[in-house]
């Protein structure tokens, strides 16, 4: 069970909003009132909504000048009473490494260098990643996926206006090749995104998360989420940052998948 937790624990952190000006529409004629009172709200596209997303976060030029992430942070597991540290390594353009430490379980660590997809942890040892799983992870590691919402999916969809707590999203169902859709909400002021819900396949079985996303904060010219809040049918998770610095220098070997035991 708690294994099962710690999968789902910031399962999303690389495809989750990580940049403030938001795009500019193009400037309309003036309308007469008469004309104006009987115009219909347009909805903006998937396209105007994506790019509006990459300004949000800062524009194509900042986020492509970030190479390298790493990111600390804390989780809480509280409908389990279990708390802990996480360490996140991203490395462009698609390796990543995170490091939970588990208070009474021990240390958890996910890692993708590229090609293998691997995990290890006290309950089940050493193992790689195949099909949806690996999927899913080739995708949360690339740095620059916000960029590249229309390569990492082969769908996207307009689902209208939802509402995530008071505010007011845009809604794309967002399917890849492989994997299961992401339903992905984007705040309609901001642009930004403000929740992500998918259902993620891991060795327990499939299960359904929300993670709503909150308190952006500029890095490095880019918004990164300093919080977020996972629901499941697992439970309840809390990931809070308390660092994140760009650019350091990784060496790729710290990607690779431990030698077995």
């Amino acid at each position: 069970m708690k294994f099962a937790i710690t999968v789902l624990i910031y399962a999303l952190l690389f495809a989750a909003p990580t940049v403030s000006a938001f795009a500019q529409e193009k400037p309309q004629p003036a309308k007469a009132p008469e004309a104006a009172a009987k115009t219909t709200t347009v909805e903006p596209t998937v396209d105007q909504i994506l790019d509006k997303y990459v300004q949000s976060l800062g524009g194509r030029q900042a986020l492509e000048k970030i190479t390298s992430r790493v990111t600390k942070g804390t989780f809480e597991v509280s409908t389990m009473g279990l708390k802990g540290e996480i360490e996140i390594y991203a490395k462009a353009p698609n390796k990543s490494l995170r490091i939970q430490n588990l208070s009474g379980v021990g240390q958890i660590l996910d890692g993708y260098d590229g090609k293998i997809g691997w995990s290890q942890n006290p309950m089940t040892g050493l193992r790689e990643k195949s099909g949806e799983e690996l999927a899913a992870i080739a995708r949360a590691s690339d740095i620059h996926a916000s960029l590249k919402t229309r390569e990492l999916y082969s769908k996207l969809e307009s689902k209208g206006k939802e509402k995530v707590g008071n505010r007011e999203t845009y809604v794309i169902l967002a399917t890849p090749a492989t994997g299961a859709p992401v339903k992905m909400y984007f705040d309609t002021q901001t642009g930004l995104i403000a929740r992500t819900d998918t259902d993620l396949d891991t060795p327990q079985g499939q299960f359904h998360v929300e993670t709503t996303v909150e308190d952006y904060r500029e890095v490095d010219g880019v918004k990164i989420a300093f919080t977020m809040r996972q629901e499941s049918s697992m439970g309840s998770a809390v990931i809070k940052l308390t660092e994140v610095k760009h650019n350091v220098a990784i060496d790729d070997a710290k990607f690779n998948k431990p030698s077995g035991q």
